[in-house]
C-alpha cells in the first residue's frame, strides 16, 4: 500500500464556486464538466472542493458527470439498475452497497482487456462472435446475480425458475448482434477508404 502512495501523484484540486464554475488549480484556469470527464478517462486523479467551504464535493461532481453523459444519449445505466440502487438507500444493505459496487467494477476492469481481446479477433474472424456472445452472456448473467443478491424480491430480476422470468436474453443477444454487424461494416468501409 505504501508503495502506491509514493508512486501516485497527488490529486489535482478542483474549486467549485458558487456561480458553478469549476477552476484547476494545476492548470490555473477555469474548466468544464466535459474538461473532467476527459480528466477521469485519461486516469488523471483530481478532488473538487467548495470554494467557499472547502468541503470535499467530488462524488456530487463525478455524479454529475455521469448524468450528464447518460443525457447525451451514451446509456450505460439501465433504469431497472437506478431503480434498485434507488430502493437499496435506507435499506439495511445500504452499507454493504458501496464496497460490492467498487469491487464489482474492479473486476469488471480487470476483465475489460478480455473484452477488447474478444472484440478485436471478432472483427479480425467472424467465428470468434461465439466466443465474445459467451463472455457477453456470462457477464449480463454474473451481474444479474449481483443484482439478485441485494434485492431477490425486485421484479424483473427474480431466479429464472421463478413466475417474474427476466425478457428474453436472446433479443438482447440479437441487439448486441446489430450493433456488432454495424460496426463491422464501418471498420471495412473505414478500410476501403484508405
Amino acid at each position: 500500500m505504501a508503495e502506491k502512495s509514493e508512486t501516485a501523484a497527488e490529486p489535482i484540486i478542483i474549486k467549485k464556486y458558487a456561480n458553478r464554475r469549476l477552476y484547476n488549480t494545476a492548470k490555473s484556469s477555469y474548466v468544464t464538466l466535459e474538461h473532467l470527464a476527459e480528466m477521469v478517462r485519461s486516469g488523471q486523479d483530481f478532488v473538487v472542493n467548495d470554494a467557499k467551504s472547502g468541503e470535499d464535493i467530488t462524488r456530487g461532481v463525478l455524479a454529475q458527470i455521469i448524468f450528464e453523459e447518460e443525457a447525451k444519449g451514451q446509456t450505460m445505466l439501465p433504469s431497472s439498475f437506478l431503480r434498485q440502487l434507488i430502493r437499496l438507500y435506507g435499506d439495511s444493505l445500504q452499507g454493504f452497497v458501496p464496497g460490492y459496487l467498487e469491487a464489482s467494477m474492479e473486476t469488471f476492469a480487470r476483465n475489460q482487456e478480455a473484452m477488447r481481446e474478444q472484440v478485436r479477433q471478432a472483427f479480425e474472424a467472424n467465428p470468434a462472435l461465439a466466443n465474445f456472445e459467451a463472455l457477453a452472456r456470462s457477464n449480463m448473467e454474473w451481474f444479474e446475480n449481483a443484482l439478485r443478491m441485494f434485492a431477490p424480491f425486485a421484479t424483473g430480476l427474480t431466479p429464472k425458475n421463478g413466475p417474474n422470468k427476466p425478457p428474453h436474453k436472446d433479443v438482447e443477444l440479437d441487439e448486441l448482434k446489430k450493433q456488432l454487424a454495424a460496426m463491422q461494416e464501418q471498420l471495412a468501409k473505414l478500410a476501403k477508404d484508405r
